[in-house]
């Protein structure tokens, strides 16, 4: 007997506009027949569009279905089939919730079909939302216990702003759909996840939050989901950790294929509808949402490894055993797209903030993935390219190491300014697992809210950043590398050992989200102790974003 279909996801909302919405689901069978029934009595009926998903695999480090360890099932990358179904649900009125339900019919006649969740057009200005700012899911230990408490906190929101680091492994599909810790990414934002956690022996199971459902959300691009050189490695993660400039790739592949033989974000542009850019496509894009004007941009280099060893590729330093081998050079922490002054997502930026659409619109914020200022240790060395210093002993190459000019950051150098010229009110990113804020002396916010799941740390007090020594620039320890003291909540600080308030939060017990109220202007942030499963989310912190005349 073939067992009932079942839905690989609930529905999600992706690209609302002043009179539609996609609805986009996925499934493990092909099927026949993909709609969505909706308004009232579900008497409506709109027809999805169905593609195949190209890259998703699952490989010996996969945890799902029997595969508990390592190659149990998988002993290689293999590739799963997974397909993706997009409706378009129209003729919708703006501040009118609609129902609806997804069903799918497999080739054999069975169907599976959604429970009723609610759609809506985009927010008309003055609609007063409730915006969830996330990051950093990466199937992280309190994840699942974050969004459950945001939906109880808070209620339904309005939409989701994701800054990077949806999961992991971008072309390993457990991780987005079914990973067998019961976090992966859509279960824990549809309510369905299963991960259990366990304090003095008592186990608590938290299955996320019922969000995307019914409300729109808009990610931009981390360093999460850009995956390396296809099916050059016996691995998923090795394959992750085998991107290469492109420049690089050029000169070692010369007639074969760019994207597959450098880097890419194939699965992450697959998986989700987003607004589009003409000079970036999905990669950078800008979008009104209510009284807000989100501009999203592709920020984002490779993480590698501080340790200076010699063991792996890092950030500064190649592997030895790779010395005269540049194929497998990583190239230090390669920026995926430019963004420096003169490129092109630099000109289409500057552009944008002189758009009608950003100039008059109530709040002006940007979202990328690397942080500008914070106390965590990515932001060292500077967001800008490797320069290559190879030390050579006769033909041989003795080492290969990388400097980052201090004075030639990008997002510090070129985009800061930019953005502060037009009168943005708050920078949104993520990437440090931290919480953290700072305000520029002309007002501008920066916050980092991605501690949801678990983190590496805080470069404060006496924790330092692992740094080089004896090295050209002098990478900075301890605090905000880019000079911005960082703001202590205002209501209720966790205290440090000394007793002082803490101007950050780095726990792996401590899950914190938050929520931007577009009617007061307010961005909230909340803490939950997944120590004590019974205790309330505490409000620790909240500040307004100065009020911006639209010209």
């Amino acid at each position: 007997m073939t067992s009932a279909p079942q839905l690989l996801t609930d529905p999600f909302l992706q690209l609302p506009t002043e009179t539609s919405v996609q609805v986009v689901w996925f499934t493990e069978f092909a099927g026949v027949n993909h709609t969505v029934t909706y308004g009232e009595n579900l008497k409506q009926t709109a027809k999805a569009n169905t593609t195949k998903l190209n890259r998703t695999r699952e490989d010996q480090q996969s945890r799902v279905g029997s595969q508990t360890k390592d190659g149990q099932v998988y002993q290689k990358p293999v590739q799963r089939d997974i397909w993706r179904h997009e409706a378009e649900v129209g003729g919708l009125t703006p501040g009118v919730r609609v129902n609806y339900r997804v069903t799918s019919v497999r080739e054999d006649g069975e169907s599976a079909s959604s429970d009723v969740f609610t759609l809506a057009a985009t927010p008309k200005p003055d609609t007063p939302l409730k915006i969830l700012l996330t990051s950093d899911h990466q199937l992280k230990p309190m994840t699942a216990a974050n969004l459950q408490k945001v939906v109880e906190t808070v209620g339904r929101v309005d939409g989701v702003w994701f800054a990077g680091d949806l999961v992991n492994i971008s072309d390993r599909a457990s991780e987005w759909f079914d990973d067998n810790s019961g976090g992966a990414l859509f279960p824990g934002l549809q309510g369905r996840a299963t991960y259990e956690m366990t304090h003095n022996d008592i186990k608590t199971t938290y299955t996320g939050g019922q969000i995307i459902q019914h409300a729109p959300m808009f990610t931009c691009i981390g360093n999460h989901e850009v995956m390396g050189r296809f099916a050059r490695m016996g691995s998923l993660d090795g394959e992750f950790d085998d991107t290469i400039p492109r420049t690089v790739a050029q000169k070692i592949y010369q007639d074969k294929s760019l994207i597959d033989n450098s880097f890419n974000t194939n699965t992450y542009e697959e998986i989700f509808s987003l607004p589009k850019s003409k000079e970036g496509g999905k990669r950078y894009y800008a979008v009104s949402f209510g009284d807000v004007r989100l501009v999203v941009l592709y920020a984002t280099n490779m993480w590698r490894t501080p340790s200076l060893d010699g063991k792996r590729k890092g950030r500064y330093l190649e592997a030895e055993k790779d010395s005269n081998n540049p194929e497998n050079w990583g190239y230090g922490q390669l920026i995926y797209e430019p963004i420096a002054q003169g490129s092109k997502q630099y000109n289409w930026l500057e552009a944008e903030l002189n758009s009608p659409e950003f100039k008059q619109a109530k709040y002006k914020v940007v979202m990328f993935h690397h942080p500008p200022h914070t106390l965590g240790d990515n932001i060292v060395p500077a967001y800008t390219e490797p320069v290559q210093i190879i030390e050579r002993e006769g033909n041989n190459i003795k080492a290969v190491r990388y400097e980052y000019s201090k004075d030639a950051d990008y997002i510090i150098r070129d985009v800061v300014p930019l953005l502060e010229a037009a009168n943005v009110q708050l920078v949104f990113y993520g990437h440090s697992h931290l919480w953290n804020r700072f305000v520029s002396p002309s007002g501008m916010h920066f916050l980092e809210t991605s501690n949801v799941g678990n983190t590496y740390g805080a470069a404060w007090g006496d924790r330092k950043r692992e740094v080089p020594i004896g090295y050209q620039e002098d990478y900075v320890k301890v605090g905000d590398p880019n000079g911005l003291e960082p703001i202590v909540p205002t209501i209720s600080p966790l205290l440090g050992e000394d007793g002082k308030p803490m101007p950050y939060i780095s726990s792996n017990n401590i899950t914190v989200f938050s929520i931007f109220d577009t009617g007061a202007g307010t961005i909230s942030s909340y803490r939950f102790d997944t120590r004590k499963p019974d205790s309330e989310v505490v409000k620790f912190d909240e500040f307004k974003l100065k009020y911006s005349n639209p010209i």
